[in-house]
């Protein structure tokens, strides 16, 4: 089959292109010069039905991935399905499914049935999954196999850690915390086990056929991304990258959409030298970033931590960014914990697209001012970020105001010394 991105080489304007400018507000031919490019991608796997396509590049809206998944300590699947629904709902663009253990398939099926959203996965996780864990009888071919499972099932877009090298395994010796992806991990152990190149490395060509039958994108995985301030930008992260930009020439030879994951933990002075090395390295293919993690000590809150350096990269560039809830770091996530990962992340992301002059993104902003000057709460409620959490919050702490008919003031500062209502007051008197 032709690709999204082989039919904008080719002059098309699919009907994912136009579905896609329309929701960015843009006309079609922006979506297909920027995928023509390489520069944004559309994740669509045509097995998955259901699905509204989004565009994700750096001339549009930035995105944000909620990452779900039980693990064999914890969780189900009706509670993984509850998650996705709750990430959606809360305003995911789109979802990731990190599941390990048994039975994957049959999870797999079930969310991609109730998933509107481009849906991902790590492939790796899975086939190790296959031999019981043990990655001394992990297999390419069983790593080819589940790729291959993955795309006929409908997932729209995959993490593949092909640019951890053999060659790269020295350098994390270096580090304070080492590997920390666990993708990145399992692939090191079996290049040490069994003294081969990477697997999927090895493999990529085959790969590629495989993900362009399907026009499944490939997220090149950042295996050897730092998990610690430490180890942030350091020799065996750019090492890495250097492959990496390698495989997204390749992918685009192919005709194979891509993107390539970023940095976790990295201080804040280094998030723009790290967008803008990608971007250089990489040609521009959309960047998709975990965090980044601006500190080591916000346990409990990483959630905040993470949304700090998201709105940073954001600015700089990253299209993609991948949401981190309150729990990272200490479990897996509880419905409530993947809201608020979410709803953090859409706020770093709507601030990064301010910072960066998105067509449209302040237009909210203006509008839940005007809304704030006339004590019009009904429409800011409407217009934040979580207008449900607003309402509570105002419905609670003033409640008596609302029995008494008085809305043009809140418990904060009471009606005498409310701002707004003095500066109305002011304008009112004519102000020579």
């Amino acid at each position: 089959m032709t690709t999204q991105f082989q039919a904008s080489c080719n002059g098309v304007i699919t009907e994912q292109i136009k579905n896609c400018a329309k929701k960015e507000d843009v006309q079609p031919e922006v979506v297909r010069e920027e995928l023509s490019a390489g520069r944004a991608i559309i994740p669509a796997n045509p097995n998955h039905s259901g699905l509204q396509p989004i565009v994700i590049g750096i001339a549009f809206r930035t995105k944000i991935n909620a990452n779900i998944g039980r693990s064999t300590e914890a969780s189900s699947d009706r509670e993984e399905i509850k998650k996705m629904l709750t990430a959606i709902s809360a305003g995911a663009d789109c979802v990731m499914d990190l599941s390990v253990g048994n039975r994957l398939a049959e999870l797999r099926k079930k969310l991609i049935a109730n998933c509107t959203v481009p849906f991902g996965t790590v492939p790796v996780y899975e086939a190790l999954s296959r031999v019981n864990g043990v990655i001394k009888k992990l297999e390419a071919s069983i790593l080819l196999d589940v790729i291959q499972e993955h795309c006929e099932q409908g997932v729209d877009f995959m993490t593949l850690h092909a640019g951890l090298r053999k060659k790269h395994l020295p350098f994390v010796l270096k580090r304070k915390m080492g590997i920390v992806s666990r993708g990145g991990s399992i692939l090191a152990e079996w290049m040490q086990i069994h003294n081969r190149e990477n697997p999927l490395y090895e493999n990529w060509d085959l790969i590629l056929e495989i993900c362009r039958k399907h026009d499944v994108t490939i997220s090149v995985g950042d295996g050897l991304r730092p998990g610690c301030l430490a180890d942030a930008s350091d020799e065996a992260q750019f090492a890495e990258l250097e492959t990496i930009g390698e495989l997204v020439k390749r992918c685009r030879s192919a005709g194979v959409q891509v993107m390539v994951e970023g940095p976790g933990h990295i201080p804040l002075h280094q998030i723009q030298m790290n967008v803008e090395k990608e971007q250089k390295i990489c040609d521009g293919a959309p960047f998709y970033v975990l965090g980044p993690v601006v500190t080591d000590i916000g346990l409990g809150y990483d959630h905040i931590v993470s949304a700090i350096g998201a709105a940073v990269a954001a600015q700089y560039g990253a299209a993609l960014l991948c949401c981190v809830t309150p729990s990272e770091h200490l479990g897996l996530p509880t419905v409530e914990e993947i809201r608020a990962g979410v709803i953090a992340f859409k706020i770093a992301a709507h601030a990064g697209d301010i910072a960066r002059g998105v067509k449209g993104a302040r237009e909210r902003d203006d509008a839940i001012s005007d809304a704030r000057m006339k004590f019009d709460w009904k429409s800011q409620f409407e217009l934040a970020i979580d207008g449900v959490t607003a309402c509570k919050m105002f419905t609670k702490r003033c409640k008596m105001l609302l029995k008494k008919g008085r809305i043009d003031y809140c418990t904060m500062c009471g009606r005498n010394f409310c701002a707004i209502r003095t500066f109305n007051r002011l304008k009112k008197s004519k102000i020579q």
